[in-house]
């Protein structure tokens, strides 16, 4: 007779069975009392089950311990979601604020351009006026050079014009 190479095909009364003696015949875990082993810090999973769900009649106690195991951990990471979820409020409140902050050093900004605008109109006019000044100022040291240099060039132009060269003439005499 040839055998069979598959394994054997269990129900699941036969695994349930198989799994209930496996945890019968474990002996009990019980820790060292030992001085060096430090107890982790992680804590309990909450035993309570979910609102949401509740056991079936007929389930067996395997089944109602793996299923109440998978809907903590399921509600494990819902809490996380709903703790993201306040997270992200925060986050928001603090954007919310930075706007805030942000529109308002908007509006020192737009205050301190408009203050700069102001001296810049402040300075081009003061420098204007200083260059009508200096014009003016030029304009009245020239009137002045003229007046008092004024008869010393006369004459000295009239002394010019009074003594003329002579023509050479084609003639002698």
């Amino acid at each position: 007779m040839a055998q069979s190479t598959r394994p054997p095909i269990f129900s699941a009364n036969d695994l349930e069975r198989e799994i209930k003696e496996e945890f019968r015949n474990r002996p009990p875990f019980r820790l060292s009392q030992s001085a060096d082993f430090a107890t982790p810090m992680v804590g309990a999973p909450d035993l309570a089950m979910p609102d949401y769900v509740e056991h079936r009649d007929g389930a067996t106690e395997i089944g109602k311990l793996s299923a109440e195991a998978v809907v903590g951990e399921y509600e494990a990471a819902a809490k996380e979601i709903e703790a993201m979820g306040a997270e992200l409020i925060d986050r928001v409140k603090q954007c919310e604020a930075m706007t805030r902050d942000a529109l308002a050093v908007t509006e020192e900004l737009k205050e301190t351009a408009g203050r700069y605008r102001e001296e810049a109109k402040r300075m081009f006019l003061q420098i204007e006026n200083c260059s009508l000044v200096t014009a003016e100022v030029r304009k009245t040291c020239n009137e002045l050079m003229q007046k008092i240099a004024g008869p010393a060039t006369i004459d000295r132009a009239q002394k010019l014009k009074k003594v003329k060269p002579v023509p050479p003439s084609d003639s002698v005499s």
